[in-house]
């Protein structure tokens, strides 16, 4: 296990627990990296991860591993089970013999009784959110690319590439206040990638239109309907932009919106600019923040990080496939630990390796946090 480092955001703190999976010598289909897990407690009450294993050419498949604790309850490694999803679909492959399912997030939806899977399918039009559902975690049926509604200036989502989805585990309030599945995402509209913001100034004017994480709902909810059956996802908000300096150049979803004591948490990702090694100029920093999503009105934020809870710090997190990388995507209530404000926080290490922090959620949020929410409809 590593060493433990804290990060800070007032009376929040992450706390690393270790490395939990690293690429196994001698297999092809991680030579290239384990990174950014989606987390699911299964039927059977264990805890699985859905890493992202990279072969040669970057190459991508959605693993499925069980994790062990030791006896404080605290997560040491995993045990390998076999592969969850393999490209297959045309919308997971590309000409060159490349593509690939990428960076899963699993929730467990309580209206269609499943668990379902959004992950990055990387096809010859650019990454786009593609949908799976299980009901044990084992056996997963595609259910193809999300539907978007076209956004307010008559944009095509067909057009978009987009990442970093998540889904909310029951209904909630549209702005409207009719109850329906929503989904967190991040458009990534031309400009608006991080090697692209790093160009400008660091007074640079964010466009609220395209640097934003987005919340979008479903126009047809899918209860009583058969399985996967989701109508187009419509009603686009912007949900948070690019505020503090740790999230300058820009920011995107993180582990799936779960339900506290305080109201939906996010672990959300920033990325900003350090100095390289050499004097090789600036090199892009992926940190870790906390979001809370009012519970009433999931659009409200009543809470967010003014500076990163989880920088990279770690050798394995400062160096890797890509330098400078803490990524957060997997989290677990450990209400196994009778614990329900306890939560591990699963994270890829410089696109190489996952880690796990540890984050206790104070009885009171803490004071000051940025409750930035661009709130005009679109």
């Amino acid at each position: 296990m590593d060493s433990v480092v804290t990060g800070w955001a007032g009376a929040l703190v992450l706390r690393r627990l270790g490395t939990v999976m690293e690429p196994e010598p001698g297999n092809p289909h991680e030579i290239e990296g384990v990174l950014n897990p989606a987390a699911a407690r299964g039927p059977d009450g264990n805890l699985y991860l859905f890493p992202r294993l990279v072969a040669a050419g970057n190459y991508s498949r959605i693993g499925i591993a069980r994790v062990r604790f030791n006896s404080a309850g605290d997560p040491t490694g995993v045990e390998r089970l076999g592969i969850a999803l393999e490209p297959e679909a045309d919308f997971e492959l590309r000409p060159d013999r490349g593509g690939g399912c990428e960076d899963p997030r699993v929730t467990f939806v309580e209206p269609l009784g499943s668990y379902v899977m959004t992950y990055t399918a990387f096809s010859p039009e650019g990454p786009r959110i593609a949908l799976a559902v299980s009901k044990d975690l084992f056996h997963w049926q595609r259910l193809g690319l999300v539907n978007f509604t076209n956004y307010h200036d008559g944009r095509d989502p067909d057009g978009v590439d987009d990442k970093d989805a998540s889904l909310f585990p029951v209904a909630i309030p549209n702005p409207s206040g009719r109850l329906e599945l929503a989904i967190l995402h991040r458009p990534l509209f031309p400009g608006t990638r991080p090697e692209e913001t790093a160009l400008h100034p660091a007074s640079r004017d964010v466009d609220l239109n395209r640097e934003s994480i987005w919340i979008s709902y479903c126009e047809r909810a899918p209860t009583g309907e058969p399985l996967g059956r989701f109508g187009r996802f419509a009603s686009h908000h912007r949900l948070a932009s690019p505020v503090s300096p740790w999230e300058r150049l820009k920011i995107g979803g993180g582990t799936p919106p779960i339900l506290t004591r305080h109201g939906w948490l996010i672990v959300y990702h920033g990325v900003s600019e350090v100095e390289g090694p050499d004097d090789d100029g600036p090199q892009l920093c992926y940190s870790a923040g906390v979001m809370v999503l009012s519970r009433e009105h999931p659009q409200t934020i009543r809470f967010r990080s003014t500076q990163a809870v989880l920088t990279p710090e770690l050798p394995q997190e400062q160096s890797g496939t890509i330098a400078n990388v803490v990524f957060p995507t997997g989290i677990d209530r450990r209400d196994d630990l009778g614990m329900p404000d306890r939560f591990d926080v699963y994270y890829g290490m410089a696109d190489d390796r996952i880690g796990v922090a540890r984050l206790d959620l104070p009885e009171a949020l803490p004071l000051g946090g940025l409750a930035h929410s661009p709130s005009a409809r679109v």
